[in-house]
């Protein structure tokens, strides 16, 4: 048994604009150097990109994008005698959104357009409509925990 204590799980407070929780993480995840007006300012420009490209609501396109960049399966290294396997595990839901919002950030940094706002719309359309970087990296974990699927009797 551990002797640390179990971390505290802040509690976030919703964004002011859309009153939602997952916006604010996600913010707070697009954040850098403390500049969060910076962050607020790029997130709602990307979302007003998707309402003017897809002609839906952008809210809806971003909660659909996090949905189908979850990860259901990852793998992680194991060592048992002397060899190190690669073991499947399925991942916790608070690691699944995190992993969704960092891989959605990182790819939507990798493009190349004009500003950051317009590459994280590109990203989030590209998502909710199952393509994408982002999703090419969700199938690829997933192709990989089922590939080493016969060591998961090392799972602890």
């Amino acid at each position: 048994m551990s002797r640390r204590k179990r971390a505290v799980i802040r509690v976030i407070l919703p964004d002011p604009k859309f009153n939602d929780v997952l916006v604010s993480k996600f913010v707070n995840c697009l954040l850098r150097k403390g500049k969060k007006s910076t962050a607020e300012r790029i997130f709602y420009n990307s979302i007003d990109i998707i309402n003017k490209r897809t002609q839906k609501n952008g809210l809806e396109i971003f909660h659909q994008a996090i949905d189908h960049a979850k990860p259901t399966l990852e793998v992680k290294s194991r060592r048992v005698g002397g060899s190190t396997y690669q073991v499947p595990v399925e991942v916790r839901s608070q690691r699944q959104l995190a992993l969704a919002m960092r891989w959605l950030i990182n790819f939507a940094k990798a493009r190349h357009e004009r500003t950051m706002a317009e590459n994280l719309a590109a990203e989030l359309i590209a998502a909710a409509n199952n393509e994408g970087a982002t999703i090419k990296k969700r199938v690829d974990t997933l192709k990989m925990a089922e590939a080493n699927r016969a060591f998961a009797h090392f799972r602890w």
